[in-house]
């Protein structure tokens, strides 16, 4: 085989996987629209009064913390807002550096309160618990160093719910967010994680907690981010829920099952995708046993959270995301094309094995090759220019799909000019921003198929989207706690 028959080759190779990639997105796109849809009169059913009767499963919120003294007091005043009928907040600080602990006993005034700790899952140890002389559905839980995974196994042994909603520290909840979460598990009794949409926090206005007015970040780079994450949710993981195959429920904002997280081991410790590795398990678990069993992605309970305006943030964030995904896929390989497997087995998982966790090399590779081939006369400028164009074309495409599903169903961003940013940003994010991305994600591959260590780098907050706390004539928080 000549050089130049190997280049014929891998161009119509690269197509290929091109088309199937673009196809298997589409059909995704598809659902997702008959989905939103079809889910719009549960969603207005929800803004009937009395809809919710006082009886629902008590929920602990877990909130993992890490060095977040810039972002724990309002992600904790917005979740004590919550509107449920029965919740508590676990917070558990896992030996913070920075002044974590500080902020919390200062804004909550927390006192040390000896309680029993059952170990379901083994953690790193405790040091002390503590409780708020205001709130009396908030613990803090302060323990050694372990990782996010410790620090969530730590939170569900403290829990004294049936279910637990894992949040990140640098989250802010909307007030019905458990209300809207919770359907699930109310609709099927099979249900055992559900999982709302994440949006980005930056150029918004929050307020003692509560998300005041919905904004568009300065950075370009996070506005780029509101359209990846738009499809991220909006029909990635929309597309897959009918099928009770979504592989991911975000560890930012996720609602489980407390039982089945223990009986299934908890969070992974040696993986930097936790949130992605238990669900997948779960998927395993229960596909090999016959259980009946649901995984749901509800897209109105909303998450807010700050996304990175560094390239050097977001490429620790990308490489590690990567790197999870690619763990979270090897340690349950069985689930793959298993006899019981099913949609998870046979669609989701070999989806997110070629397009997601090989589709950054294969699209490296590809892009290599046709500059390779036009430069060495294989290709004509117009073959050349026209392979350019259908790659960014279809992934404008995808973009635009994602932005009319908010349009059509949420349409959080109002004004015009926010529209005209967010089309600005899909253009930059095709051209620009998703080879950058491609390639980041090819080095964590590289460093994966190394064994190199595990790094989780780290994200620096800015948290100037939240206000200071307002002073003494503000109304007190809502305070429903557990009996």
């Amino acid at each position: 085989m000549t050089w130049r028959t190997a280049l014929e080759l891998a161009q119509w190779l690269f197509l290929a996987y091109f088309a199937g990639l673009n196809l298997a997105y589409i059909a995704l796109t598809l659902v997702s629209v008959r989905v939103i849809g079809r889910d719009a009169d549960a969603r207005a059913a929800l803004m009937l009064p009395r809809f919710f009767s006082g009886l629902e499963p008590p929920i602990s919120v877990v909130v993992p913390a890490y060095n977040e003294q810039a972002t724990i007091a309002g992600a904790v005043r917005s979740m004590l807002q919550l509107e449920y009928s029965s919740f508590e907040i676990v917070v558990v600080n896992d030996g913070s550096q920075d002044g974590t602990l500080d902020v919390l006993r200062r804004e909550f005034r927390l006192v040390f309160f000896p309680e029993a700790y059952r170990v379901s899952i083994p953690t790193a140890p405790i040091r002390g618990i503590y409780r708020s002389l205001d709130h009396k559905n908030l613990r803090v839980i302060d323990k050694e160093n372990g990782g996010k995974a410790d620090a969530l196994n730590a939170g569900i042994n403290a829990a004294r719910s049936p279910l637990f909603c894992a949040v990140d520290a640098d989250s802010v909840l909307q007030r019905d967010s458990l209300q809207r979460v919770v359907r699930p598990f109310l609709e099927d009794p099979a249900t055992i994680a559900c999982g709302g949409t994440v949006r980005i926090a930056n150029g918004c206005r929050v307020s003692d907690g509560f998300m005041e007015e919905v904004g568009m970040p300065r950075s370009w780079l996070a506005r780029i981010q509101i359209v990846e994450y738009l499809r991220a949710f909006l029909f990635g993981r929309m597309g897959w829920s009918p099928l009770n195959a979504m592989l991911i429920v975000s560890g930012a904002f996720g609602l489980f099952r407390r039982t089945v997280v223990i009986e299934a081991g908890g969070y992974r410790r040696d993986t930097v995708g936790e949130d992605m590795e238990l669900v997948v398990r779960l998927h395993r678990l229960y596909r090999r046993s016959r259980r009946p069993y649901r995984i749901v992605f509800v897209p109105d309970p909303i998450c807010w959270t700050e996304a990175p305006e560094s390239l050097r943030v977001l490429r620790s964030q990308r490489t590690r995301w990567q790197r999870g995904l690619l763990e979270s896929l090897t340690v349950n390989r069985g689930l793959l094309f298993h006899p019981r497997g099913g949609a998870p087995g046979w669609l989701a998982f070999p989806v997110a094995l070629v397009f997601e966790a090989l589709g950054p090399l294969v699209e490296v590779v590809g892009y290599a090759v046709m500059v390779a081939s036009f430069l060495l006369g294989c290709v004509s400028w117009q073959a050349f220019t026209a392979f350019l164009a259908a790659a960014v074309g279809m992934g404008l495409l995808l973009s635009a799909s994602a932005l009319f599903l908010e349009e059509v169903s949420f349409r959080l961003y109002k004004r015009p000019r926010h529209l005209g940013v967010l089309l600005g940003a899909m253009v930059l994010e095709n051209v620009v921003y998703r080879q950058l991305t491609a390639w980041w994600r090819v080095v964590a591959l590289a460093a994966w198929v190394a064994r190199r260590p595990n790094r989780w780098g780290e994200m620096t907050r800015s948290a100037e989207w939240q206000e200071a706390p307002r002073g003494e004539g503000a109304a007190p928080a809502a305070d429903p706690g557990l009996e």
